[in-house]
Protein backbone atom coordinates (compact mmCIF):
# COMPACT_ATOMS: atom_id res chain seq x y z
CA UNK A 1 0.00 0.00 0.00
CA UNK A 2 2.77 2.61 0.98
CA UNK A 3 4.48 1.49 -2.60
CA UNK A 4 1.59 2.87 -4.54
CA UNK A 5 1.12 6.01 -2.45
CA UNK A 6 5.00 6.50 -2.80
CA UNK A 7 4.79 5.77 -6.52
CA UNK A 8 1.53 7.89 -7.12
CA UNK A 9 3.02 10.99 -5.90
CA UNK A 10 6.51 10.49 -7.30
CA UNK A 11 4.48 10.09 -10.60
CA UNK A 12 2.58 13.55 -10.00
CA UNK A 13 5.57 15.15 -8.85
CA UNK A 14 7.75 13.35 -11.74
CA UNK A 15 5.10 14.75 -14.12
CA UNK A 16 5.21 18.50 -12.78
CA UNK A 17 9.02 18.10 -12.06
CA UNK A 18 8.44 19.57 -8.76
CA UNK A 19 12.77 19.50 -7.43
CA UNK A 20 12.64 22.52 -5.81
CA UNK A 21 15.57 24.14 -7.78
CA UNK A 22 15.59 27.28 -6.13
CA UNK A 23 16.74 30.86 -7.19
CA UNK A 24 19.09 29.06 -9.88
CA UNK A 25 16.22 28.86 -12.14
CA UNK A 26 14.41 32.20 -11.41
CA UNK A 27 13.66 34.59 -14.48
CA UNK A 28 15.61 37.40 -14.64
CA UNK A 29 14.10 40.24 -12.04
CA UNK A 30 13.92 42.71 -15.32
CA UNK A 31 12.14 40.39 -17.40
CA UNK A 32 10.26 39.46 -14.85
CA UNK A 33 9.01 43.04 -14.06
CA UNK A 34 8.64 43.75 -17.96
CA UNK A 35 6.64 40.20 -18.40
CA UNK A 36 4.35 41.83 -15.66
CA UNK A 37 3.69 44.97 -17.34
CA UNK A 38 2.99 43.45 -20.56
CA UNK A 39 0.83 41.30 -18.95
CA UNK A 40 -1.36 43.62 -16.71
CA UNK A 41 -1.33 46.11 -20.09
CA UNK A 42 -2.23 43.16 -22.63
CA UNK A 43 -4.83 41.71 -20.46
CA UNK A 44 -6.54 45.30 -19.91
CA UNK A 45 -6.17 45.20 -23.53
CA UNK A 46 -7.88 42.00 -23.91
CA UNK A 47 -10.85 42.63 -21.65
CA UNK A 48 -11.69 46.49 -23.03
CA UNK A 49 -11.12 44.56 -26.69
CA UNK A 50 -13.79 41.69 -25.54
CA UNK A 51 -16.28 44.24 -23.75
CA UNK A 52 -16.56 46.21 -27.31
CA UNK A 53 -16.91 43.58 -29.45
CA UNK A 54 -19.39 41.81 -27.20
CA UNK A 55 -21.51 44.86 -27.04
CA UNK A 56 -21.13 45.16 -30.39
CA UNK A 57 -22.55 41.57 -31.10
CA UNK A 58 -25.10 42.15 -28.85
CA UNK A 59 -26.42 45.72 -28.21
CA UNK A 60 -28.60 44.31 -25.15
CA UNK A 61 -24.99 44.18 -23.12
CA UNK A 62 -24.12 47.84 -24.09
CA UNK A 63 -24.55 49.55 -20.64
CA UNK A 64 -23.80 46.36 -18.77
CA UNK A 65 -21.96 46.92 -15.27
CA UNK A 66 -19.10 44.57 -15.44
CA UNK A 67 -18.05 45.90 -19.34
CA UNK A 68 -17.67 49.35 -17.86
CA UNK A 69 -13.92 49.77 -18.20
CA UNK A 70 -13.09 50.46 -13.98
CA UNK A 71 -15.41 48.04 -13.57
CA UNK A 72 -13.20 45.33 -14.94
CA UNK A 73 -9.91 47.08 -15.14
CA UNK A 74 -9.11 47.10 -10.94
CA UNK A 75 -10.65 43.42 -10.42
CA UNK A 76 -7.66 42.63 -13.83
CA UNK A 77 -4.65 44.55 -12.71
CA UNK A 78 -4.98 42.38 -8.96
CA UNK A 79 -5.50 39.00 -10.50
CA UNK A 80 -2.94 39.14 -12.96
CA UNK A 81 -0.27 40.64 -10.70
CA UNK A 82 -1.09 38.00 -8.00
CA UNK A 83 -1.05 35.01 -11.62
CA UNK A 84 2.59 36.82 -12.44
CA UNK A 85 3.43 36.23 -8.88
CA UNK A 86 3.38 32.73 -9.48
CA UNK A 87 5.72 32.50 -12.51
CA UNK A 88 8.27 32.57 -10.14
CA UNK A 89 7.20 30.37 -7.65
CA UNK A 90 6.60 27.81 -10.28
CA UNK A 91 9.86 28.19 -11.16
CA UNK A 92 11.35 27.90 -7.52
CA UNK A 93 9.48 24.66 -7.31
CA UNK A 94 10.14 22.80 -10.44
CA UNK A 95 12.84 22.47 -13.40
CA UNK A 96 10.37 23.01 -15.68
CA UNK A 97 7.99 25.15 -14.48
CA UNK A 98 5.59 25.92 -17.77
CA UNK A 99 4.21 22.79 -17.38
CA UNK A 100 2.97 23.21 -13.74
CA UNK A 101 2.29 26.60 -14.21
CA UNK A 102 -0.06 25.60 -16.93
CA UNK A 103 -1.46 23.70 -14.97
CA UNK A 104 -2.47 26.40 -12.50
CA UNK A 105 -3.65 28.49 -15.07
CA UNK A 106 -5.78 25.88 -16.03
CA UNK A 107 -7.33 25.47 -12.83
CA UNK A 108 -7.42 28.90 -12.16
CA UNK A 109 -9.18 30.25 -14.52
CA UNK A 110 -11.63 27.51 -13.96
CA UNK A 111 -12.13 28.56 -10.63
CA UNK A 112 -12.03 32.35 -11.73
CA UNK A 113 -15.53 31.24 -13.37
CA UNK A 114 -17.52 30.97 -10.50
CA UNK A 115 -18.33 34.16 -9.62
CA UNK A 116 -19.47 34.55 -13.02
CA UNK A 117 -22.09 31.54 -12.09
CA UNK A 118 -22.65 33.22 -8.95
CA UNK A 119 -23.83 36.55 -10.83
CA UNK A 120 -25.37 34.33 -13.24
CA UNK A 121 -27.93 32.57 -10.55
CA UNK A 122 -28.39 36.10 -8.90
CA UNK A 123 -30.18 37.40 -12.52
CA UNK A 124 -27.53 39.01 -14.34
CA UNK A 125 -27.56 39.13 -18.72
CA UNK A 126 -26.22 35.14 -19.35
CA UNK A 127 -25.20 36.61 -22.62
CA UNK A 128 -22.76 39.66 -20.06
CA UNK A 129 -21.99 36.53 -18.35
CA UNK A 130 -20.31 34.98 -20.79
CA UNK A 131 -18.51 37.92 -22.32
CA UNK A 132 -16.59 37.67 -18.59
CA UNK A 133 -15.99 34.33 -18.99
CA UNK A 134 -14.27 35.04 -22.20
CA UNK A 135 -12.71 37.80 -20.21
CA UNK A 136 -11.03 35.49 -18.00
CA UNK A 137 -10.07 33.44 -20.64
CA UNK A 138 -8.35 36.41 -22.63
CA UNK A 139 -6.63 37.37 -19.26
CA UNK A 140 -5.13 33.87 -18.88
CA UNK A 141 -4.09 33.60 -22.48
CA UNK A 142 -2.25 37.04 -22.16
CA UNK A 143 -0.74 36.43 -18.89
CA UNK A 144 0.72 32.89 -19.61
CA UNK A 145 2.18 33.81 -22.63
CA UNK A 146 3.85 37.06 -21.18
CA UNK A 147 5.14 35.28 -18.53
CA UNK A 148 6.84 32.18 -19.68
CA UNK A 149 7.84 34.17 -23.23
CA UNK A 150 9.63 37.38 -22.02
CA UNK A 151 10.38 36.13 -18.58
CA UNK A 152 11.26 32.33 -19.37
CA UNK A 153 13.15 30.40 -17.07
CA UNK A 154 16.63 30.05 -16.40
CA UNK A 155 18.25 26.85 -17.70
CA UNK A 156 19.88 24.39 -15.78
CA UNK A 157 23.44 25.22 -15.36
CA UNK A 158 26.00 23.70 -17.56
CA UNK A 159 27.48 20.64 -15.23
CA UNK A 160 31.48 21.34 -14.79
CA UNK A 161 34.03 18.74 -14.41
CA UNK A 162 37.28 20.75 -14.31
CA UNK A 163 39.27 20.10 -10.74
Amino acid sequence: MTTSNTSASTGLLGYFRIDAPGARFQPAAWRFVLASAVAVVGSVAACAIVAQIWMLADPATRGYDHFRFMDYTKLTVIGVVIACLGWPIAAALSSRARRLYVWAAYAVTIVSFAPDGWILLHGQSPSGVLGLAVMHVAVAVVTYWAVVLIAPQRDRPATTTSR
